[in-house]
């Protein structure tokens, strides 16, 4: 939500909770803008949340200091109990978000020394106005769908553009493989968490937990890739075997995408890897080393091609659909 939408969501709120709150002839209306503005939050669950946790809040703020404004009489100092009391009652029952408002609403009590009928339902009147027009503005909220098929694009683009780096340094033989396009991956990959946790709450009825899933894969993906690149920078004898990786990863950079089940490049890494079983023997140390490092790139790859595929697996149905 951006800061217009916000404002805008907020100025009329509290107007519209004041006007309705002034229409019942209720007391102390203000404090039903003062609600509202507390109320209208960034996504539709957290503000259903909220509202929920306040109204109960409210209940158990009214009920402590109506017995002890009954007993003790109307003062500060039994004020100052009331909290004792309801503060840490209110982090017991997870509904601490009402202390201030409903506290406010106590001092309505404290200030009127009365604990009627009528100003305990004024008092939690004005918690539901406030809190109840919030969640009737916050049930607008703008889909971040484009912005999230957006990011997809570029974490893919970005993972091309690692895996092209790959080809190219096993090409070449001399490990200089640089990490900030896996430092500009990792952060489009939060960027994205970011984005499609806020699209997730503010799905109320049907939730789809496809996004996440699909950007947490690529979280692991990068995490291998980041393995792998400081591998790479050990390789330096530009051997046919390295030349045969390099076309492997640049093959799939080529391949890479939401909708690819990863099957057939799981196939051509396993006869990759029969290819390497069956090689001549290295001779020297250096080329020992070398052939070492690239059969644990290997296996790295294929945990990376893995990841990928067992992912589709478990979410055909969505991806077929699309």
């Amino acid at each position: 939500m951006t800061i217009s939408q916000r404002t805008i969501k907020i100025a009329l709120a509290t107007v519209i909770s004041i006007l309705i709150a002034q229409f019942f002839q209720l007391e102390y209306t203000v404090s039903a803008g003062i609600i509202a503005i507390l109320s209208v939050l960034d996504t539709k669950k957290s503000s259903v949340t909220t509202a929920i946790q306040r109204v109960i809040s409210t209940i158990l703020a009214l009920t402590i200091a109506t017995i002890l404004f009954q007993l003790f009489g109307f003062n500060t100092y039994i004020f100052g109990i009331y909290l004792f009391f309801y503060v840490p009652l209110a982090y017991r029952f997870n509904v601490q978000s009402g202390i201030a408002p409903c506290s406010v609403l106590v001092t309505h009590l404290l200030l009127e020394k009365s604990t009627s009928l009528t100003w305990v339902l004024n008092e939690f009147s004005l918690m539901l106005i406030g809190a109840g027009i919030a969640i009737l503005f916050n049930l607008y909220m703008p889909s971040k769908a484009t912005q999230i098929i957006s990011l997809r694009e570029q974490v893919e683009a970005k993972m091309r553009e690692v895996l092209l780096s790959f080809d190219r340094s096993l090409q070449d033989g001399r490990g200089k493989n640089q990490f900030q396009l896996l430092d500009e991956l990792d952060d489009l990959l939060e960027k994205a968490r970011q984005v499609v946790y806020v699209e997730f709450d503010n799905q109320l009825l049907a939730q789809s937990t496809y996004d996440i899933r699909y950007f947490d894969m690529r979280k692991e993906q990068s995490t291998i890739l980041r393995y792998m690149a400081i591998n790479l920078n050990l390789c330096r004898l530009p051997t046919r075997e390295n030349k045969i990786l390099a076309g492997m990863f640049y093959l799939t950079a080529d391949q890479l995408h939401e909708q690819n089940t990863g099957i057939y490049l799981m196939d051509d890494i396993n006869a990759l890897l029969q290819f390497f079983r069956e090689s001549e023997l290295p001779v020297t140390r250096a080329e020992f080393e070398n052939r070492a490092i690239l059969f644990q790139l290997l296996n790295d790859f294929t945990r990376f091609i893995q990841t990928k595929k067992d992912f589709y697996e478990a979410h055909a149905d969505v991806l077929n659909a699309r």
